[in-house]
């Protein structure tokens, strides 16, 4: 299986350019609501700073006044202020560490919030383009690497800017001429840094790129297990697994050199400075132009001076991973949904009817714009009908149902709900009135209750046991260790295929909507279960607009109306026995059914009255 990465994109995303330390400044508005925990911190960075500069004078005098005049007390002294001074910087790291940390796991988890509220919110055509395993490494592994930066390394970084600088002052007032022969090695450390940088930022991003490819394929793959082991490919996946841990790997690799290989000439340069400058210094003692303690203090200050410049252009690397981070992270934020409501969304009439109408509409899916789903569609349902979609795979029946939902707008024509046009509604108050049962059900991580209960989360415990009764799913559940309260599995995996099938019709009876959308919501039960469930579902039809795509005959019998599609396109409408009178597609769909359920094709006549038998035809 080949497999492309992808990544959300905008046009903004694209013209920004890459990796770029200004990009952290984005950042900014996730730590503006906590001011004051960056002021106590910027305030412990500033006392930190200060005490480590302080040492320097101390050294100084020191040398100059207690060892030249061989006073005893004032090295006692000497000892004395040390230690305060000693504790007066562990106060004030504890302060900024503990501070800085709680910055940064705060803002984090601000981060991942808004992250994943945006996702929620955007529409189809992102979830067609982007993998899911892309979303969740950005969502984890890129927030972990700004939790990083913002809890420790910016810190780091303030604080030995901070001794960068205030080392250079006090270089400057201990020995005009030795600072001028500082600044002269200052190039010489900036431009490695600006030169490896650049390619560390490059590989940084490249290489988060590689652990969201890894990422992927293991969402993928572990989504898929069943489908691989039937297969045997478990070779094969582990093999395509390798080659992407591998590729991530040796991308990895490339930036820990260039970042490897930019440490270790910025330290080269300054400690080869700081050695020169030395052995300078110490000829001027000897010649009396500046004090032994003068030079003891240049040293110090040199020392912090060099020590910080190699924090620093160690921190940098932290820093363009974080910068890459960021960029990844504000694509997402920045891609905005097509689908939207508007400024003056029209509000639906009250009450709900459910009435429903193409006109003239014509659909492409984007990722297939050279086919169209739909052409010229025409269709228009009246409130409590029931209607019947039919139609061979690729007809365009599931696309009905994308475009109701409005997860998708069309490319010409309108859809229009209760006379309101879907474009100039609030997409959130259509849906509202819309239930849905799928043909492959979606059940959550959570309890048989909270499955229900996600068709109405306000409902009562007694209006989940009702809609479960409902919907024939009362007495398996029951049965269950914890009845109600038992913990379904992830998508549901302790149940069977029909079960699930029924707590989504559960849910939906829960819904109570104007508009009912099935897909196939009888296609995974055994002939028990199916006549329960056609019965619980022709009560929840009464009195309310449905649409159901179905190929077992029993549910096609008793719509109002079938309609039969062929290439997005309503090719005949009528009853059964109309349809069958005329002939064409859906006699010979029928026909086909029959053919197989007289021949017994296993699954295709599933009880005695023949109700069961399929069209043997997928759905689109």
């Amino acid at each position: 299986m080949a497999r492309k990465p992808s990544s959300p994109k905008d046009s903004a995303a694209q013209d920004r350019p890459r990796g770029s330390l200004a990009g952290l400044g984005q950042l900014w508005a996730y730590v503006r609501p906590y001011k004051l925990a960056v002021a106590g911190a910027a305030l412990a960075l500033v006392v930190a700073a200060a005490t480590v500069l302080v040492m320097g004078m101390g050294l100084r005098t020191l040398v100059d006044q207690g060892f030249s005049s061989g006073d005893s007390g004032l090295l006692d002294r000497a000892l004395f202020v040390l230690m305060g001074i000693i504790v007066l910087l562990a106060l004030a790291t504890y302060s900024r560490y503990s501070l800085v940390s709680w910055l940064g796991e705060r803002v984090v988890a601000d981060l991942r919030a808004r992250v994943f509220d945006h996702v929620l919110r955007l529409d189809a055509v992102f979830f067609e383009t982007t993998r899911v395993g892309e979303v969740l490494s950005r969502i984890t592994t890129d927030t972990t690497l700004l939790q990083v930066v913002i809890g420790s390394s910016a810190s780091v970084a303030m604080r030995n800017v901070l001794l960068l600088v205030g080392g250079l002052i006090m270089l400057a007032v201990t020995s005009p001429k030795l600072t001028l022969m500082v600044v002269l090695f200052v190039p010489a450390v900036v431009v490695p840094i600006i030169l490896f940088g650049r390619r560390v930022r490059k590989l940084s991003r490249a290489s988060q790129d590689r652990v969201a490819d890894v990422g992927a394929q293991v969402e993928e793959s572990l989504n898929a297990t069943r489908t691989i082991q039937a297969f045997c490919h478990e070779d094969l996946e582990s093999n395509h697994f390798s080659a992407r841990v591998e590729d991530a790997f040796a991308t990895a690799v490339q930036r820990i050199r260039a970042r490897a290989a930019m440490t270790a000439i910025v330290i080269m340069l300054v400690f080869g400075g700081v050695g020169t400058i030395l052995w300078i210094g110490g000829h001027d003692v000897l010649s009396g132009r500046i004090t032994a303690g003068e030079l003891s203090a240049f040293v110090f200050y040199a020392v912090v001076v060099a020590g910080a410049t190699g924090a620093v252009s160690e921190v940098i690397g932290d820093l363009q991973r974080a910068a890459g981070a960021t960029e990844r992270l504000v694509e997402i934020l920045e891609t905005r949904p097509k689908i939207t409501a508007p400024t003056d969304a029209r509000p639906l009439p009250e009450p709900a009817r459910g009435a429903v109408a193409f006109s003239g509409v014509t659909f492409h899916y984007p990722a297939r714009p050279d086919r169209a789903a739909l052409k010229d569609f025409d269709l228009s349902v009246r409130p409590g009908e029931r209607l019947a979609l039919v139609g061979p795979s690729g007809a365009g029946k599931t696309t009905v149902f994308q475009l109701l939902l409005r997860f998708y707008d069309p490319g010409q024509g309108a859809v229009t709900f209760d006379g309101v046009e879907l474009r100039d509604a609030d997409p959130a108050t259509v849906r509202a009135r819309i239930g849905l049962v799928a043909q492959d059900p979606v059940i959550f991580s959570a309890s048989a209750a909270e499955n229900i209960r996600y068709g109405r989360p306000g409902a009562s415990d007694g209006d989940v046991r009702a809609a479960a009764r409902a919907a024939a799913a009362f007495e398996f559940i029951e049965e269950l260790p914890d009845g109600f309260d038992t913990y379904l599995g992830e998508k549901g995996v302790r149940l069977s295929g029909g079960q699930r099938q029924r707590i989504a019709i559960a849910r939906a009876i829960l819904r109570d909507p104007a508009l009912l959308l099935l897909d196939e919501a009888t296609s995974a039960l055994d002939a028990e279960s199916e006549r329960l469930v056609q019965e619980a579902l022709s009560r929840l039809m009464v009195g309310r607009t449905s649409i159901v795509i179905a190929h077992r005959l029993a549910t096609v019998l008793e719509a109002d109306r079938i309609v039969v599609m062929e290439e997005g396109r309503v090719v005949a409408t009528g009853t059964h026995n109309e349809l069958m009178a005329a002939g064409g597609l859906y006699a010979r769909l029928a026909e086909l059914q029959f053919n197989q359920a007289r021949a017994g094709a296993p699954g295709d006549y599933d009880d005695d009255s023949g109700a069961g038998a399929r069209l043997s035809v997928p759905s689109a």
